[in-house]
């Protein structure tokens, strides 16, 4: 896989937004069943004048995108998430290179998980860390035991709730909707094209993966965000959608979410034990999602979990 990752590397192009969604009636996060090869990863994907997102495979049998964002602005560039290795994130970096010459300035660990932090060895040195106080502390944890693990520098800015700054002429707001995919899920907030990149609080038709999950705590994140005046919803995985289509997706995965609560509720209050739960859920429509199969008994467990107290 890394090897032809290398080979992908230098062929990268800027995709037009409108051309990257032409196909978005296609509701799928499989590349193939949108028409897309290999070869057309990774690639980047222009949102508006100065926004894009980077989206390349994440590792594992089931093809689907790992997506960051890029904001470009008058002092620099501001990246939302990294890859899942250093040679994944040193392509994103490139492909930043090739839409600007400014320097990448500030990065937000919106996701604490290594497909989107392992990486983030190859972002310039300086540069200036955004984070959760819950996520530095997982980091810092790894890196305590794993000498391969990266960790944040000392001078990592924790934000807890929001934080609202300014580069150049552009307004940002970093973001605490709750907790979520992660304890520390950040988001990251374009006031004046209305974006809202959401990393792993929403997963644009990949299965709601729960291993580090507060199930209903991220319904509660998901309306905050379907509340906020945004047209655009990115996804920390799946494609970049345009505005109306983002939107529906959005508001399909706070379904597919609150489906899989629902039938793991119903399952643990019949008293079915875990174990035989897993085998009895019965996904619906959502078992044809990417990841149903691998994911579905970490729901499972994960809501029985929460159910039982255990969660905290």
């Amino acid at each position: 896989m890394s090897l032809v990752r290398a080979g992908r590397l230098a062929i990268c192009l800027v995709v037009p937004f409108l051309a990257a969604t032409s196909l978005a009636q296609i509701r799928t996060a499989d590349p193939a069943k949108r028409g897309l090869k290999n070869a057309d990863f990774p690639r980047t994907v222009k949102i508006a004048d100065n926004v894009y997102t980077y989206e390349d495979f994440h590792a594992g049998p089931e093809k689907f995108t790992t997506t960051n964002m890029f904001v470009v602005t008058g002092e620099g560039v501001l990246v939302a998430d990294g890859q899942g290795s250093p040679a994944e994130t040193k392509g994103l970096v490139e492909a930043i290179r090739k839409v600007t010459p400014k320097p990448i300035t500030t990065v937000v660990i919106c996701s604490d998980h290594g497909d989107h932090t392992a990486g983030n060895a190859s972002f310039p040195p300086g540069v200036h860390y955004i984070i959760h106080p819950t996520s530095k502390a997982i980091l810092d944890r790894q890196a305590a035991t794993r000498a391969d693990a990266w960790k944040p520098p000392p001078d990592a800015e924790l934000v807890a709730d929001r934080k609202a700054l300014t580069l150049g002429d552009e307004e940002l707001q970093i973001l605490f909707l709750g907790r979520a995919h992660t304890g520390g899920d950040l988001a990251v907030y374009l006031p004046r094209q209305k974006i809202l990149f959401l990393s792993e609080i929403f997963l644009n038709r990949v299965f709601p993966a729960m291993r580090s999950a507060y199930p209903s705590e991220w319904l509660g994140a998901l309306t905050r965000a379907e509340g906020m005046d945004a047209t655009i919803y990115i996804a920390g995985h799946g494609f970049t959608e345009q505005g109306p289509v983002s939107t529906e997706e959005l508001r399909a995965y706070h379904k597919a979410l609150e489906a899989v609560i629902a039938e793991a509720t119903r399952l643990y209050r019949a008293g079915v034990p875990v174990d035989h739960a897993v085998k009895q859920a019965d996904w619906g429509e959502y078992a044809s999602w990417t990841l149903a199969s691998s994911q579905g008994p970490i729901a499972i467990r994960k809501v029985y979990e929460e159910l039982s107290g255990q969660l905290k």
